[in-house]
């Protein structure tokens, strides 16, 4: 197994995607927050508004941010426009947990699936700052590609 970003001489390199057709391209990523069930119940009973914000509007807003930011912050990672990208939080009340999902989509000759783990990740990040006064009591519990379609292969997670 080769990785891609490494060339022949073995110093990192941009992959050529020069030659490549644009096709849709589509990646699910998900964040999952979990918090003590004080801060839960304020966010979910009274749509919590920090001295930043309102929590959740804000996230959304941060994660996009991020998502449109991707080839800025990752090395390597190509520089593409976003044709969308949605964030959704779920609130987990059985489990104390936030669900966070970045579906971000676009027409490229690139895959988009570290721009939506980028949004996921962000938007999970921006609600430790915004809660953390109330807490640190907050974990950040994993962020993972749930589906990606278009490209090579397309992939779906069977367990989320």
């Amino acid at each position: 197994m080769k990785l891609t970003h490494i060339n022949d001489a073995g110093t990192p390199s941009m992959v050529n995607v020069g030659h490549k057709k644009p096709t849709q391209r589509m990646a699910r990523a998900r964040a999952i927050v979990q918090l003590n069930i004080d801060i839960l119940d304020l966010l979910t009973n009274e749509d919590l508004h920090t001295k930043k914000g309102p929590v959740f509007q804000t996230a959304i807003i941060a994660g996009v941010m991020a998502a449109k930011k991707t080839g800025d912050l990752i090395p390597l990672c190509h520089p593409i426009g976003m044709d969308n990208c949605q964030i959704d939080i779920q609130v987990n009340q059985e489990n104390q947990q936030l669900i966070i999902d970045c579906t971000a989509s676009v027409f490229a000759k690139t895959g988009i699936e570290m721009e939506a783990l980028t949004g996921a990740s962000i938007a999970a990040l921006t609600i430790y700052d915004m809660c953390k006064a109330l807490s640190h009591d907050i974990v950040i519990q994993e962020i993972k590609l749930m589906e990606k379609r278009g490209g090579k292969k397309d992939f779906l997670r069977k367990n989320h």
